[in-house]
């Protein structure tokens, strides 16, 4: 008799993208302003030393510093990395350097890529300069790259007042992580529990706890959770939130509620949206059921079941 085979772990690509929106201070506005321009400035710090790129406030003594200064575009490798496959919104679609660079000028150095045909070309103490991009408009990619360069250092770093018209204020970024994500044998569980519509938790062998998602161990005992619990479907709001702001890409109107739902028989509470309900109506206690859509692979919202609101004592170590 041959014993059955363990079910596959799941894998999948992973993305995470947002755009990250940040205003910026007086050193940082003229920092990429004057990138705009053709201009690096650097900012000049209590004991004298000039950092590139500028930061508000001094490493040593952590006070406020302003004192800016413009510093040369042609300066020296420290040290370098090879980059032979290029990854999507890199500086460059073909292998380069990565690259620190002490400016002429400057005391730091900044990290950038260097166009270069082969690491064989690449050394420490070489000289570079900076190749401008063809349309600036404010950010470290108005420097597309570093290119090498010949000529011996001749700058030094000259005062600046940091003055620009049309400063740029504000910048987008976008932030972007790809993984290969494998959510392990507990929350594989979980996960094909879903495509049939059930939802599964793990108890702990010593606290009894259920819990929903498994983690595949109690984070209280620091034992494997092994054995297998249905739960729900139903459940109790133990608390929750009014969202009053639209999500890019969502297509939720305004303002809809999202709740921790304690479902009957697990031990943790998961998040969800709560639906078929006025927003100013959900409350604490208040029995809930998942809703389904056609080949979801998780409830598209909770809605109430129409039972009376659950006694407070009976969830109040969920919330």
């Amino acid at each position: 008799m041959t014993a059955a085979s363990p079910p596959e772990v799941l894998r999948a690509p992973l993305v995470v993208e947002f755009p990250f929106t940040r205003s910026l201070g007086p050193v940082q506005s003229a920092f990429l302003t004057g990138l705009r321009e053709r201009v690096v400035l650097g900012v000049k710090t209590a004991d004298g030393k000039v950092m590139v790129p500028p930061v508000e406030y001094d490493p040593v003594t952590a006070e406020e510093i302003r004192e800016l200064v413009e510093v040369g575009a042609t300066g020296t490798v420290t040290t370098w990395a090879w980059n032979g496959s290029p990854r999507p919104g890199q500086p460059l679609g073909t292998p380069f350097a990565w690259v620190l660079v002490r400016l002429d000028g400057a005391d730091t150095a900044i990290l950038h890529a260097l166009d270069a045909p082969g690491p064989e070309a690449v050394r420490t103490g070489m000289r570079v300069r900076i190749r401008w991009a063809g349309e600036r408009t404010g950010a470290i990619t108005d420097i597309a790259c570093f290119e090498p360069h010949d000529a011996e250092a001749t700058e030094q770093a000259t005062p600046h007042d940091g003055q620009f018209a049309d400063a740029v204020t504000g910048i987008v970024a976008a932030a972007r992580l790809d993984y290969t994500y494998s959510p392990g044998r507990s929350q594989t569980a979980y996960i094909n529990a879903l495509a049939d519509r059930r939802t599964v938790g793990e108890r702990c062998p010593s606290c009894h706890k259920v819990y929903v998602p498994p983690r595949g161990a109690c984070p209280t005992c620091g034992v494997a959770t092994t054995d297998q619990v249905e739960v729900g479907p139903a459940g109790t709001v133990t608390t929750y939130c009014i969202v009053n702001i639209k999500a890019k890409n969502l297509d939720i109107e305004v303002p809809y509620v999202y709740a921790h739902i304690a479902l009957d028989g697990a031990d943790l509470a998961l998040h969800g949206r709560i639906g078929g309900i006025p927003y100013d109506q959900v409350r604490m206690g208040l029995r809930v059921e998942p809703v389904w859509t056609e080949g979801g692979r998780h409830p598209d919202h909770y809605r109430p079941t129409g039972e009376p609101d659950a006694d407070y004592d009976a969830y109040k170590e969920l919330i």
